[in-house]
């Protein structure tokens, strides 16, 4: 499970997609973006914590984080795109640590984090069981893992609907937001027809964190889960 050989694409596609990129992801999800970083985040990062913001792109989630601790954490954003990196400069009063690589080979030593957090990035790892566990390696004992991402509900029914959301209203929803830059975002529904249902995702976590806590909002169209070393 993973984006296996599509990864460069859409690596590519992001990379293109910077200047609008957090416009339009606020709108694909409904606005509802904000919303679902704070419910993901909040009791489970805390004042005084090292924190990895894994696949963080402009380090939103790092941002929520920050508000619901006043400051008080220690944060890393690392990210396969460079570019990416650099833009978020302007988003913090005060330049955080960044590094670059995939969640494959993640490069820092074992237990170094109290919390890794994945926001709407997990869906884009090579090898989602890789991943997962590299993230588990990373973390202190007790640490957390946070995702907040697309869901794909178990349900077949409401299923098609995400679907049908992804492949058809959503490049229009995105034009509109991002103009032409806006219809790359349809490479998204490529990451979730390889993204598994949310019932095989918590069982994926399992495989190696002790406890998980698995919540959905959009008839499970969107997940914020934590998960417990």
């Amino acid at each position: 499970m993973g984006l296996g050989s599509y990864w460069g694409e859409v690596m590519e596609v992001l990379r293109e997609i910077i200047p609008v990129y957090d416009k339009v992801n606020s709108i694909i999800s409904l606005g509802k973006d904000v919303e679902h970083r704070n419910r993901g985040i909040s009791g489970r990062v805390l004042p005084g914590n090292k924190i990895l913001d894994a696949g963080s792109g402009f380090g939103n989630m790092s941002k929520t984080a920050m508000k619901l601790t006043d400051g008080k954490i220690s944060i890393t954003l690392y990210d396969p795109l460079v570019p990416m990196l650099k833009n978020t400069s302007s988003h913090f009063d005060k330049s955080p640590d960044m590094a670059n690589g995939v969640f494959e080979h993640i490069p820092f030593r074992d237990e170094e984090f109290d919390a890794v957090l994945c926001g709407y990035s997990l869906r884009d790892a090579i090898n989602l069981r890789i991943a997962i566990s590299e993230i588990h390696r990373v973390l202190k004992k007790e640490g957390r893992f946070v995702i907040v991402d697309l869901g794909k509900p178990d349900d077949a029914f409401i299923r098609a609907g995400v679907s049908f959301y992804l492949r058809c209203i959503l490049p229009i929803l995105a034009f509109i937001a991002g103009g032409r830059l806006g219809l790359k975002f349809g490479t998204l529904y490529g990451t979730f027809k390889r993204w598994p249902a949310n019932k095989k995702l918590e069982g994926l976590i399992l495989e190696k964190f002790s406890r998980v806590e698995f919540e959905k909002d959009l008839m499970g169209g969107a997940i914020m889960v934590a998960a417990y070393k």
